[in-house]
């Protein structure tokens, strides 16, 4: 019997398919040596939704995420990013391209010396000519945004591991990037502070319209946040399914898909 489904998202309706899409995947294979990791991966992103990219361990979840910021170049395929070819750019146009989305990397990859506020601060230092008044207040309302308001002064160190995500999301948006990347947000949190990791997630993607992209294989994290979802399996090599996360829940009869939204063990 399949378990009862939560709505989770309240109000949040998903965007349709008209709407504009800002990643489109076509074709993609990674290989490393003789071992294929997946391929022929094809799939499309589309603006303000929360989109994830889950499976199980070894499936190829993170490689992929570095393949769509740049991070490592497919053995074959096509990557447009908010209509570019991130392929094919290079010099100063793939630096424009790279500047337009952030990421939220795992352990939120903050700079232990620096105060939360001065982590907030360094890609406005580094990529941008306001005035010092004004990237200051631009990184204190990225902090206030992601609840850290009185924790400016704080050092990684000093803070949860909760709140270091939080910190890593309001780099990411420093520059207002109309589209986010986050690796494996709610690892190593207990459920309460995921949910709230999760909630989050849905108020920048209701009020401010961010296009979201995350990788993750928390299964209660992916039923509230996701408006879509697709799945790679290790044994496949690729992907095996795509759609709304509770629906697959629901109909698909896949069995490996059945088993992750099911919690099924696999048999010793």
């Amino acid at each position: 019997m399949v378990p009862e489904i939560p709505p989770a998202r309240g109000d949040r309706v998903g965007p349709g398919p008209e709407a504009p899409k800002v990643i489109v995947a076509t074709g993609l294979t990674q290989r490393f040596g003789s071992n294929t990791v997946f391929e022929n991966v094809s799939f499309d992103v589309r603006e303000g939704e929360v989109f994830v990219i889950l499976g199980g361990s070894g499936c190829g979840k993170s490689t992929l995420l570095k393949l769509l910021i740049g991070l490592r170049r497919p053995t074959a395929g096509a990557i447009s990013i908010l209509g570019e070819d991130l392929l094919a750019a290079d010099g100063e146009k793939r630096r424009l391209l790279l500047r337009r989305f952030g990421v939220m990397f795992q352990l939120g990859a903050l700079f232990g010396s620096m105060t939360l506020l001065e982590n907030v601060l360094l890609p406005l230092e580094s990529f941008t000519d306001l005035p010092a008044e004004a990237r200051l207040a631009i990184a204190r309302s990225k902090l206030g945004m992601v609840g850290l308001g009185d924790a400016t002064q704080k050092l990684p160190s000093e803070i949860s591991g909760g709140m270091v995500k939080r910190a890593a999301i309001a780099r990411a948006m420093a520059l207002d990037p109309p589209l986010l990347f986050l690796d494996e947000p709610s690892a190593g949190l207990d459920p309460i502070t995921s949910a709230g990791l999760d909630q989050l997630i849905l108020t920048l993607a209701r009020d401010l319209g961010v296009t979201f992209v995350i990788v993750t294989h928390e299964l209660d994290s992916i039923l509230t946040v996701a408006d879509r979802v697709i799945m790679l399996d290790k044994a496949a090599r690729g992907m095996i399914a795509t759609g709304d996360p509770r629906e697959l829940r629901a109909t698909s009869t896949q069995p490996t898909v059945r088993a992750f939204f099911n919690r099924i063990a696999e048999a010793a």
